[in-house]
């Protein structure tokens, strides 16, 4: 078990450095560490595809679906440029207006389909104003993985903290993490603006060729248009309700999919299955493989079990240790698995003598949603925009994306520290 523990950590190392060195796509690379995971016996090939979270993986592929075959109506670009228009065309506020545009939506629909339906609006705005798309992007990533922790149904951990905590209920999630992302929210916005403030100008002329755009022209098949928009209704219903009637929201996803593949006919079958992110797809297969890798070989619950023993089962430092540690491991490894692994180590500790738990599982929604904003691995919703991102030709690189996202995330968590201590252990 020694030989097979130091060979997992080794090949998740080497992997994750030549993530960061990118000099071999990070798809390539996550799939031959999950492959030499089952070739060298770590995991058998069972095994791994039980780490494999079809949820995460069917809910995009229905999104791609659903949202490639919307894009062709036009409705993207309308939307791009109404924003732009009420913006009166000026890059900072519309760099403000799809930030909060994000977060509201993260919110209250998956944070990959956000970022699914924002991306090519922002691409159609940044290429009429002929600015770099890079700032808007990076904002609408930590938006969305902000706006994402407010809520029971915002985020993949929520979820799965909601699910294994029934007292947490979805009130009691935007009671308790609702007031520090609006806060959160406040402090982040004015940063990204002084940070990029030198990216974010345009002509005049420019900005008035937004102005007389009408955005109704763009609007090319209104038939098809109408499909969409029900559709997409009937799936966003669908993930408010997807808890109560026991479907998981990969289902809801596929559903709207392919009910919107059977009302348009198979002609956009080829093509909206060629436009799916099958790079992104099968880089979170890697890295899914990768991570169970480390769950089998006990390298996972090893750590969280060393970090609640050096606490000693004090309220105060186990909630803050809780939020700094998921913080940090989910800028690094997906907070899925993560999540999975803390959850019955928070339960035990109830048995162990903690009676109030309410703030550790405050603290780890917080930190491990949040944390993923430390780097471009660290959440789903931001390998989706580097995806789509890289296919305009603008790839967004792993250090770029850190030099701005670390700092931020640290942030967060401090204010996220100050938020639990006043609120929970004053």
């Amino acid at each position: 078990m020694e030989h097979q523990t130091i060979l997992a950590i080794g090949i998740f190392l080497i992997v994750y450095g030549f993530i960061i060195a990118e000099k071999i796509h990070r798809t390539i690379l996550a799939m031959i560490g999950g492959i030499l995971m089952v070739i060298l016996g770590i995991v058998d090939q069972e095994t791994a595809l039980h780490h494999i979270d079809f949820n995460t993986l069917g809910l995009l592929i229905g999104m791609m679906i659903i949202v490639n075959i919307t894009a062709e109506t036009g409705l993207f670009t309308y939307i791009a440029i109404w924003a732009a228009k009420k913006a009166k065309g000026q890059p900072v506020r519309i760099l403000i207006s799809l930030t909060l545009i994000t977060a509201l939506s993260s919110a209250f629909l998956d944070n990959v389909t956000t970022v699914l339906l924002m991306v090519p609006v922002t691409f159609s705005i940044t290429r009429q104003l002929r600015v770099n798309p890079f700032p808007y992007l990076f904002a609408q990533i930590l938006a969305s993985n902000i706006g994402g922790t407010a809520t029971m149904i915002g985020d993949p951990p929520n979820i799965m903290i909601g699910s294994a905590v029934k007292e947490l209920t979805f009130m009691a999630f935007i009671e308790n993490l609702a007031p520090v992302i609006v806060i959160i929210m406040l402090i982040i916005i004015p940063i990204l603006i002084l940070m990029f403030r030198k990216q974010l100008k345009t002509t005049p002329e420019l900005r008035q060729s937004m102005m007389n755009i009408d955005e109704k022209s763009v609007i090319t098949n209104r038939n098809l248009l109408i499909k969409c928009l029900t559709v997409l209704g009937l799936t966003i219903i669908g993930f408010f309700v997807h808890q109560l009637v026991h479907i998981e929201s990969a289902t809801v996803a596929l559903t709207g999919a392919f009910l919107l593949l059977l009302l348009t006919g198979e002609h956009f079958l080829e093509a909206a299955f060629a436009k799916i992110e099958w790079t992104t797809i099968f880089f979170f297969i890697g890295l899914f493989v990768l991570v169970g890798g480390l769950i089998e070989t006990g390298v996972i619950s090893a750590l969280a079990e060393q970090a609640i023993a050096l606490t000693g089962g004090d309220l105060v430092s186990t909630s803050m240790l809780v939020l700094w540690l998921s913080a940090i491991a989910s800028a690094f490894v997906d907070n899925i698995p993560f999540v999975a692994t803390m959850i019955p180590l928070i339960q035990d500790m109830g048995t162990m003598g903690i009676t109030n738990l309410e703030p550790i599982w405050w603290s780890l929604a917080l930190g491990a949603c949040l944390g993923g904003n430390g780097t471009l691995i660290g959440a789903s919703a931001n390998l989706i925009v580097a995806g789509m991102s890289a296919k305009e030709g603008q790839p967004i690189k792993f250090l770029q994306f850190l030099k701005y996202g670390f700092p931020l995330m640290i942030l967060s968590i401090m204010i996220s520290t100050l938020y639990i201590y006043l609120r929970y252990l004053m």
